[in-house]
């Protein structure tokens, strides 16, 4: 499959994953199949489809929180050696990984490095009110290091624990003035969507500095939001093509916007001009 326009894939991952025993499987495995463990390997991947850049971020997936500090070095190395990349640097609130975050955000101002990524499936919240002094501390030093920079901060959501969609809000309530920040998977599943799409308009409207990607979104999602962006108007620079990739499957997310009853010039911003205007450098 080649795209039929230009694309800025916005959101993908980057290195290898060892294989892993999760949940009760009996052996160890690698369900994604597939992997870009360098920038040659994941420019070859959008030579495939005919993508024209990409932004990567340290791929994760196993229960371990300092797994993907291991891959920032090669997120700064991917971006170093191939223009058509921009990268993400990996922090973390957690307070087991203070140190790594704050050998993380040395790289802020690394050439290509464009964006910090963030989750709360691996422990801890997005929400303000239920940090100690000492997690405060950290995040502050995230937001700090991205409003310095003009970083956009990644936070993935998802349904239910600490990186509920609803977390994200109070976050955003506190910090998305000061930064930018891009919610990853359009609220994470069915309530998710329901909940984030009709407040994501309201934000945008109030001038926060938020922006999203339909990956991993249930059908309706993607297209309730779509939707809906193409009959207000708003939003129509803060939604952004991602394919999270090895994750999730680039053509399925291609065409989850391809093929969405909006105009080509609102499908043009999404698959580029707004990708391109937020992460260039």
């Amino acid at each position: 499959m080649k795209v039929k326009r230009k694309v800025f894939d916005a959101h993908s991952h980057i290195g290898g994953l060892p294989a892993y025993k999760f949940y009760d499987l009996k052996e160890p495995v690698k369900p994604t199949v597939i992997e870009y463990p360098s920038a040659k390997e994941y420019v070859r991947h959008l030579d495939e489809y005919g993508v024209d850049r990409g932004l990567v971020i340290s791929n994760y997936g196993v229960p371990d929180s300092a797994q993907p500090f291991s891959l920032n070095p090669i997120v700064v190395d991917s971006v170093h050696k191939a223009d058509r990349l921009v990268g993400a640097i990996w922090v973390s609130g957690l307070p087991k990984d203070k140190e790594r975050t704050a050998e993380a955000l040395k790289n802020a101002k690394e050439s290509g490095i464009v964006a910090l990524k963030a989750t709360c499936l691996l422990g801890g919240t997005y929400k303000p009110a239920d940090w100690d002094d000492g997690v405060r501390a950290i995040w502050e030093s995230i937001v700090g290091a991205a409003e310095e920079n003009d970083l956009v901060l990644h936070l993935h959501t998802s349904p239910g624990g600490g990186s509920d969609i609803g977390n994200v809000f109070e976050f955003i309530a506190q910090y998305g003035k000061r930064i930018k920040i891009h919610i990853v998977h359009l609220g994470g599943g069915v309530s998710g969507h329901i909940r984030l799409v009709p407040r994501f308009l309201e934000l945008v409207g109030a001038g926060y500095k938020v922006y999203t990607d339909t990956t991993w979104a249930v059908g309706f999602g993607s297209r309730w939001l779509l939707h809906e962006v193409q009959r207000t108007g708003i939003g129509v620079e803060n939604v952004l093509f991602a394919s999270d990739t090895p994750w999730s499957d680039f053509p399925s997310e291609y065409w989850k916007v391809e093929g969405a009853e909006i105009s080509e010039e609102l499908k043009n911003k999404i698959f580029w001009e707004n990708a391109q205007k937020l992460y260039s450098r």
